[in-house]
């Protein structure tokens, strides 16, 4: 067993739990996810004391995704889980974060290091003395773990996987057991902040890199760039935004990398998705003679079902720890400081301009005497003219994720959706934390279009806002079930039917004020019209929530497209 650390050889004690919690304070996390248990009672007890506010999720799968939510906004954050059967609750949403390159500590309460060591049969584990086997599950779902057993090493391994958490933008896996939590370590660290510096490159071979791909650049006829998540999880946002505007380069996002861009320069021309780009943007790009693809994640949802027709002879790839220029690969280059030394040395380049985006409703739905149903083609370019700037847009795996393709944002929006790993109701609980982080840096507008089978799955979470005071617009699209399964199989099989619920009814169940909530039922064109127009409802003053139907056949034109893809792919033999 580890030897303590005699407080008399410390310039200023602190306990394990409170340099933990204090570092994370100091990385930007304000609040922490998670549900109680008896292995982290006590650590809990230092959340407040570092300046913390526990949120106090119902159920730990949810505070995952809730994590996932803040930190897509605030950059970082922070969930604690109890040993076992709490952790595992979590681990479908930190597998999530880590798919998707989401910053996320998670913490867990255990038994302590002398039951560890003794084998002692304990509540929530196996019954086998095995006190490794959930955290050899986190592994593979972990950019970095800490197993906090020596007083010794706490501090130096928090540090690092902090960093790790940061600098790779994955989770990271801390186990803080019992014992430990109230340990004495040095507490002097804490005036030096934890370095989050990125690497830099080789000056040697980043000044190759950039030459090549400018001598590429310079004698393309017509470049475009294509944006894609993985600009918005490795913080290069600034050097796109300046190569956006530097260069004028007709410019296109994926759908993970919606709100990546600004939306309203006259240079930005939509989503491109292979067949189910918006239109006009396919054609665009794929007859450009170059292609700058910034953070590209290229998968199944991403592409429409792998249909980009895009050839790598035509494209330069910039991730975060290589570079691929056509079919030569220079990794360990990494794309923050080519990105920034491209920008500088541009110059002119030739121009042809592409395709722009805009928020115009389908002719033929125009003309509302014709029908009042609420159509898929109707609704989501409405909803790009009713939007607003830095507004919070969260859009479930689903009619709403492929929705939103065909909608412009004005400036400033962060969209946020689970494209690649796509947990059914992950949505519900990640606007909890975004709104959270949005109440925390300024309380922007945060909007949560889900289906109703998805919301059924985590409708609990609907609680811990109201509980939270937080002020999301809810919409719930009422159409009877899981509409992408059934575009994949089984139309009328009964496993894609759900109960019919009184959805705006379960504010009251779960405790709103109804001087502080408001819910709405909204059927027909008019009827989203109108609670448009309403500049109560527009400005968010408290939690909102709106039921709205559509019907049970509707879906995007991209969801139909990606979803026979599916099909196809599920059936290869």
């Amino acid at each position: 067993m580890a030897t303590d650390i005699l407080t008399s050889q410390l310039q200023s004690p602190i306990d394990v739990a409170e340099y933990l919690f204090r570092r994370l304070h100091e990385v930007g996390v304000r609040s922490v996810h998670g549900v109680p248990g008896d292995y982290n009672l006590v650590a809990l007890d230092y959340v407040p004391k570092a300046g913390l506010n526990w949120v106090g999720n119902v159920n730990e799968l949810n505070a995952g995704y809730a994590a996932d939510g803040y930190a897509r906004v605030k950059g970082i954050s922070a969930i604690v889980t109890t040993f076992g059967v709490g952790e595992l609750s979590a681990i479908n949403a930190i597998a999530g974060a880590f798919s998707e390159y989401v910053p996320v500590v998670h913490i867990v309460g255990t038994p302590s290091t002398l039951s560890q060591r003794d084998g002692m049969l304990l509540h929530h584990t196996l019954g086998n003395g095995n006190f490794n086997v959930f955290a050899d599950m986190n592994r593979d779902i972990s950019c970095a773990m800490a197993k906090l057993n020596d007083p010794h090493e706490a501090a130096a391994l928090i540090d690092n996987a902090i960093r790790e958490c940061w600098l790779q933008s994955r989770p990271v896996y801390i186990t803080l057991p019992t014992d430990m939590v109230q340990k004495k370590i040095e507490g002097e660290r804490l005036k030096t902040p934890i370095d989050l510096t990125f690497p830099t490159n080789d000056v040697e071979r980043e000044d190759y890199v950039v030459a090549t791909v400018l001598k590429y650049l310079h004698a393309a006829k017509n470049p475009v760039i294509l944006i894609d998540a993985c600009a918005v999880r490795h913080k290069v946002l600034d050097e796109v935004h300046e190569l956006v505007l530097k260069s004028k380069l007709p410019t296109f996002v994926a759908p993970m990398g919606k709100g990546a861009v600004d939306e309203t320069l006259p240079n930005y021309g939509g989503v491109y998705a292979g067949n189910g780009s918006n239109e006009g943007v396919a054609e665009r790009v794929e007859s450009s003679d170059l292609i700058l693809t910034v953070g590209a994640i290229k998968s199944d949802f991403n592409t429409s079902g792998f249909t980009y027709r895009i050839s790598q002879l035509s494209t330069i790839d910039f991730h975060s720890s290589i570079v691929k220029v056509k079919y030569s690969e220079y990794p360990g280059i990494m794309m923050k400081g080519v990105l920034r030394k491209i920008i500088d040395q541009i110059g002119e380049l030739q121009v042809m301009p592409g395709p722009r985006a805009n928020n115009e409703v389908p002719k033929e739905e125009q003309d509302w005497s014709k029908t009042q149903i609420i159509s898929q083609a109707w609704f989501w370019p409405r909803v790009g003219q009713w939007l607003e700037d830095n507004d919070i847009v969260i859009t479930e795996t689903g009619t709403s994720n492929f929705g939103i393709w065909e909608t412009r944002f004005p400036k400033g929006v962060t969209s946020i959706s689970q494209t690649l790993w796509g947990s059914i109701g992950y949505t519900v609980g990640a606007c909890q934390g975004a709104a959270l982080a949005a109440k925390e840096t300024g309380n922007r507008r945060t909007i949560l279009f889900v289906g109703d089978g998805s919301f059924q799955l985590t409708c609990q979470e609907l609680s811990t806002m109201i509980r939270q005071k937080l002020n999301p617009i809810i919409f719930v699209i009422c159409n009877e079930g899981f509409t992408i399964e059934r575009f994949i199989h089984g139309w009328d099989a009964t496993y894609n039917d759900i109960a019919e619920w009184k959805f705006k009814d379960l504010m009251a169940v779960f405790g709103a004020d109804p001087k502080k909530s408001k819910t709405f039922q909204v059927r027909t064109k008019e009827e989203v019209h109108n609670l448009f127009e309403d500049r109560e409802f527009s400005s968010a003053p408290y939690i909102q929530f709106v039921e709205l139907y559509m019907a049970k056949e509707d879906a995007p034109r991209s969801l139909k497209l990606v979803a026979e893809a599916a099909a196809k792919t599920n059936a290869k033999q």
